[in-house]
């Protein structure tokens, strides 16, 4: 089963320093028939104003993974931990029993662009805890690279959750295949760019849920860049 789901679509939340895209219920947005993917809550697509950003507050028994597409992003929080993130860095904050942190753009002239991540812990009430990671173009060139997952594997950031998120950056017609174990769903998000998943055709901002299927077929890419998460059902 395929349902797509159109950037165009996505809830609109415009501050004036803030630009963001939901593709899921966020904040004032609500819609009924997108308020998550099993444990994937957030895809928030966010365009920060030069010097400005997210004041301090606080987050609670969650997974919140920001990706970097363009600017640098500059992080700080309650456990002590201060950096600036540029495009290939990902960094992962498990909330846990409580952290309180900002996130503003480090920049005074330019506009920074990332995608915020969030998902659902398997595990509550753990200690709040920090990683960033860097990914190179490379890596992620004409491959599903994993860049998040349950055990850490491969270099990926740690998530308390039986996900797996995967980045590709492609272009041409040669397909790339991820296959689904049993009891496991898709969930597509191309960032930029063309892709057809599975025979729907995608562009920038949209994407696509995968249930009941083996397979996930990516193909005829024009200068994309997606992320595929591997989740439970």
């Amino acid at each position: 089963m395929l349902q797509i789901r159109k950037g165009n679509e996505r809830g609109v939340a415009d501050h004036g320093w803030l630009n963001s895209h939901h593709t899921f219920s966020f904040g004032h947005y609500f819609d009924a028939q997108h308020t998550g993917f099993g444990p994937l809550l957030v895809i928030n697509e966010d365009r920060v104003q030069p010097a400005q950003g997210f004041g301090t507050h606080g987050h609670s028994d969650m997974e919140i993974i920001s990706y970097v597409l363009d600017g640098a992003l500059e992080h700080k929080d309650s456990m002590g931990t201060g950096s600036v993130l540029h495009y290939g860095d990902v960094q992962r904050m498990s909330a846990g029993t409580g952290v309180r942190h900002s996130e503003f753009n480090h920049s005074s002239t330019m506009p920074v662009h990332f995608l915020q991540i969030w998902i659902q812990p398997n595990v509550k009430g753990i200690p709040p805890s920090y990683e960033e990671k860097h990914f190179t173009p490379e890596q992620k060139q004409g491959q599903l690279r994993l860049i998040a997952s349950a055990d850490g594997r491969d270099n990926s950031v740690l998530i308390h959750q039986d996900a797996s998120i995967y980045a590709a950056i492609l272009n041409g017609d040669q397909p790339l295949q991820h296959t689904l174990a049993a009891g496991r769903t898709a969930y597509v998000h191309l960032i930029r760019g063309r892709l057809r998943v599975n025979g729907v055709d995608l562009k920038g901002g949209d994407a696509l849920k995968v249930t009941a299927e083996n397979l996930v077929t990516l193909e005829q890419s024009d200068a994309a860049e997606v992320l595929l998460f591997d989740l439970p059902y």
